[in-house]
């Protein structure tokens, strides 16, 4: 079905990012998912691509005249050439919306241009041993003394926290406060005390680092808060929609991805294709559409500022719900072909799995939507 939400500057953006990614990063894509992530001077060539610049003001070194529908094209494009670089939009769509909305003029200038460059990458860190993401049951701390917080604690499941220049960090400046004792502060890479511990293996995700975090009275200059002190889970909260969206619009071109992959292996066969293989094949065509039509029209309620956050959650919930279920029938219509790391559909299996978990699990985005049912 024809799509609406694009215009035709969106479509040369398109060919743009198409075209970089053919060139800079496919041919290198294998020895990223060996390493568990990608090579340093992946960011400062993206960043000259103005791919990290999306959504940037151009006085911050931002990319002219983008949004995130931008970074959507990206996400798709990226997906289509079977290529889950999900640090591009842990360090765009995440993290730099922190560095925008919560920051003042002086950390504006010291912080963006080096993220949209690529000089500086982003991570964002909430998980903890034994908490999860359950902000309530946060452990990690911030004493002021002066003009530094002294910082002590864990983070856990960091997507970038190997190699994150700049880490949001959730803390609680005010134990007794449970939600409304949370801060936000960014930790610098080479402050002392702060640490990394393992690059944690997955299942999937392979060109993506997973780390744990160790804050041991690491001293963050109160000129690293963001916005207000014991205001962070608003802040946190306030991005929720853009981080949902971002899931659901690379989980939607996940989906569409394998199906196009599975199609073509099955025409290349000899012979027409048995019934019950048109039949799958045809069913998942048809989830596709589906979902394309609600990510679509998410799209366009984000784009106008009206994007509510039991919408996201719902497109969330629908978008990874049908990337695990179109990718594992396609499975089953490729057999133990489909299932070997080395072909698109097995990394594409392996690689959806995570995402009915980050960003809020697929039962918290049932939770969300039924609340907004008043159930």
């Amino acid at each position: 079905m024809r799509r609406t939400v694009f215009t035709d500057r969106h479509e040369l953006w398109r060919k743009e990012v198409r075209d970089f990614l053919l060139r800079e990063v496919v041919p290198e894509y294998p020895s990223w998912e060996e390493a568990g992530a990608p090579p340093r001077d992946f960011w400062p060539r993206a960043g000259a691509a103005g791919i990290l610049g999306v959504g940037i003001p151009v006085e911050y070194g931002g990319t002219p005249d983008t949004s995130y529908l931008h970074s959507a094209v990206f996400a798709e494009e990226a997906q289509a050439l079977g290529l889950a670089i999900s640090g591009v939009r842990v360090h765009v769509d995440i993290c730099a919306p922190y560095f925008l909305h919560c920051t003042n003029t002086e950390q504006k200038q010291r912080w963006l241009p080096r993220i949209a460059s690529g000089q500086a990458l982003t991570a964002i860190a909430m998980s903890e041993p034994g908490a999860g993401s359950d902000l309530k049951a946060m452990a990690t701390s911030a004493r002021r003394e002066g003009e530094v917080y002294v910082v002590n604690g864990a983070k856990t499941f960091i997507s970038n926290g190997m190699h994150a220049d700049l880490i949001v960090l959730a803390v609680k400046t005010d134990r007794d406060a449970g939600r409304d004792g949370i801060s936000l502060l960014v930790v610098e890479e080479g402050m002392p005390g702060f640490s990394r511990g393992r690059k944690l293996e997955k299942v999937g995700l392979h060109a993506q680092d997973l780390a744990e975090l160790f804050f041991d009275d690491v001293e963050v200059p109160v000129a690293n808060l963001l916005g207000e002190e014991n205001n962070g889970f608003a802040y946190l909260t306030a991005n929720l929609a853009q981080e949902r969206l971002s899931i659901a619009v690379n989980s939607q071109a996940a989906a569409a991805a394998a199906l196009s992959a599975t199609v073509e292996i099955v025409r290349a066969q000899p012979g027409r294709p048995a019934q019950p293989v048109k039949f799958e094949l045809a069913a998942c065509a048809t989830d596709v559409a589906a979902g394309q039509a609600l990510v679509d029209q998410a799209l366009a309620a984000h784009e106008a500022g009206e994007l509510s956050p039991a919408d996201a959650a719902m497109v969330k919930l629908h978008a990874t719900e049908t990337q695990g279920r179109v990718v594992d029938r396609c499975v089953q219509v490729l057999g133990e072909s489909g299932l070997r790391r080395s072909s698109p559909l097995g990394r594409a299996f392996a690689d959806a799995r995570v995402s009915r978990i980050f960003g809020g699990s697929s039962e918290i985005m049932k939770v969300i939507v039924s609340q907004s049912m008043g159930l």
